[in-house]
């Protein structure tokens, strides 16, 4: 499952859940359905009380088995080269944020930091800064 994949999984299950993002009451008032209640589900996620609990364990499932998948098609050495390029951690020197995205994979700042030396060498030797 790549990316694009998870994000249709991920807007199906708000879909089926009657959830949406709304960043201003604005927003809320033209989505939410006038005869349910609504709870913030965090970063501007909205849902039908009811469903909450539901979809918090369906978005669960599918970033779980997202997880699974994007490492037995990479590997940890790509996932983290990937992660450490997307931060741009060879422009910060700071592998921090690098650390923090791949907590969820199971990837332990102590494999971040094996990997990082020769990292950093290949953006060197490939002019990427």
């Amino acid at each position: 499952m790549n990316r694009s994949e998870l994000d249709n999984r991920m807007s199906e299950i708000f879909d089926k859940h009657g959830a949406f993002f709304a960043f201003s009451n604005k927003q809320f008032e033209e989505r939410a359905n006038k005869n349910l209640k609504y709870t913030s589900c965090g970063a501007g996620l909205i849902c039908p009380v009811d469903n909450k609990r539901v979809l918090q364990s369906e978005i669960d499932i599918a970033i779980k088995e997202h997880t699974k998948k994007d490492l037995d098609a990479n590997g940890k050495k790509k996932i983290i080269w990937r992660e450490l390029a997307n931060y741009e951690c060879q422009i910060s020197y700071d592998i921090s944020d690098a650390v923090s995205a791949l907590d969820s994979y199971g990837i332990t700042e102590k494999e971040i930091q094996k990997e990082w030396p020769d990292y950093l060498q290949h953006c060197v030797d490939n002019d990427y800064f």
